[in-house]
């Protein structure tokens, strides 16, 4: 039952305004990945062990991070609809004390868990290694707190409809990164500091342009001041929208390094075909991401209106065009995969292995990545943040983790039964979200008051 009259329109130059930034954003954040690790294999192979063991770790913090704070801006977005920027606005300050406050409560327990972390966590690795480690660990975890705020401003500003800002700062962001790299690693040889101090000095430049930014007062919604008080009802929601998002992030990226132990026991030639997997589906992906991150803006506004039937249709709408643009991207990466296989120096074996599971990635991604993925998106828009933290953590640890295991390790599929696994936790997560979308009972999960 509608329970208000209030018009939430998003036209063709609208989306294509919204979508555009967000794929950009995308693209560019992969990018900057392959260039840093490229650079960082220029100051050793321990270097590179001790920056990719931190960084299993650290990706589960800028997942989370980017969840949470997803969720938290759906309050602010709803507020939109409703057409009270004065709220949105608050709430946009409570979301950045918010952040700002586990940030830094994530830090503190960082650094005290640190010799658990080393030691434990990553076990027995060379000296050298170690030393790098304790090094690289030392300096980018002090960057956590302005992560946090740059995605709780990247986030604001995408419920806003305005994914120019955030990817301009993204960009900047990234150029900070990678010419520091460049500077500290090539010009002044300074190791795996060169790597870390460039990251630590990023995110300082992209939470300080945030805050800025953040203060326009011609924006939609604006931030006035940086509050240090807390509003209950606010705070309520945040916990609501955002915590079951990003726990739900967190345990998806837990479960994929929990499954590289077993992909590890497989083989050289497995472990090097899982690696170049990733790194090439991640492209595949890439518009299901970006159209993911517009459903929100779009569906947490037409909620905060009270129009639960332009909620349905523009995702519907948003649904379609991710698998027109997933189409065109897996075709465009499968007709380049001779060419790209060919840039990795791998044995034949690992080739083959890779090819399998990329063209297997793409021919079911094209069927049910967007309904696994992108569709559940409307239902967190709406509030509908524990059916789908239910839904991702029970397949993620049945189906990928447990199926994983058994037919990668033990029924003999090697490493393509683990990412067969993974298109059985697709298969599940669509038969609960699909019904559930269809269903009236995501359309109660608003703001409460």
């Amino acid at each position: 039952m509608e329970k208000t009259q209030l018009t939430v329109e998003f036209t063709k130059q609208d989306l294509r305004k919204l979508i555009i930034p967000l794929v950009i954003e995308q693209l560019l954040a992969i990018t900057v990945g392959l260039c840093d690790s490229v650079m960082v294999s220029q100051v050793g192979e321990a270097a590179i062990s001790a920056v990719s063991l931190v960084d299993t770790v650290n990706v589960l913090l800028v997942n989370a991070f980017s969840a949470l704070a997803t969720g938290g801006a759906v309050i602010a977005g709803q507020y939109l609809g409703r057409r009270e920027q004065a709220k949105a606005g608050h709430a946009g300050e409570q979301l950045l004390l918010f952040m700002t406050e586990v940030s830094l409560a994530v830090m503190v327990l960082f650094y005290l868990c640190k010799g658990f972390v080393l030691g434990v966590v990553f076990g027995q690795v060379e000296p050298d290694v170690a030393a790098y480690a304790n090094t690289y660990y030392m300096i980018v975890e002090a960057s956590i707190p302005f992560l946090a705020v740059y995605n709780a401003g990247a986030a604001l500003f995408r419920v806003m409809g305005n994914s120019k800002i955030s990817m301009w700062v993204s960009l900047g962001m990234n150029l900070v990164n990678v010419v520091g790299n460049a500077i500290l690693i090539f010009g002044l040889h300074r190791g795996v500091e060169g790597v870390a101090i460039p990251t630590l000095v990023s995110r300082m430049v992209a939470a300080a342009a945030m805050i800025i930014l953040l203060r326009r007062k011609d924006l939609p919604m604006h931030v006035e001041r940086l509050s240090l008080r807390h509003d209950r009802y606010v705070v309520k929601n945040i916990l609501r929208f955002g915590v079951p998002n990003g726990l739900e992030s967190g345990m998806f990226q837990l479960g994929k390094i929990l499954l590289l132990s077993t992909v590890s026991v497989l083989g050289t030639a497995s472990v090097a075909a899982n690696a170049i997997g990733n790194t090439v589906t991640t492209f595949q992906c890439v518009p299901g991401n970006a159209l993911g991150l517009a459903m929100v803006t779009v569906v947490s506004r037409c909620m905060g209106a009270g129009s639960y039937t332009q909620a349905r249709y523009y995702t519907k709408k948003l649904l379609a065009k991710t698998y027109l643009y997933m189409a065109g991207t897996i075709a465009l990466v499968l007709a380049l995969l001779p060419l790209i296989l060919q840039l990795y120096s791998v044995s034949p074996e690992a080739t083959d292995y890779a090819r399998t599971v990329i063209w297997m990635h793409g021919v079911v991604g094209a069927l049910l990545w967007p309904a696994a993925f992108t569709l559940p998106q409307a239902l967190r828009a709406a509030g509908d943040t524990r059916f789908t933290l239910a839904v991702s953590s029970i397949s993620m640890w049945t189906i990928r983790v447990g199926f994983g295991v058994l037919l990668g390790r033990y029924w003999g599929f090697g490493v393509v039964g683990i990412w067969m696994a993974m298109f059985i936790d697709w298969l599940v997560r669509v038969l609960f979200f699909i019904p559930r979308f269809r269903g009236h009972k995501w359309e109660s999960m608003g703001l409460r008051d």
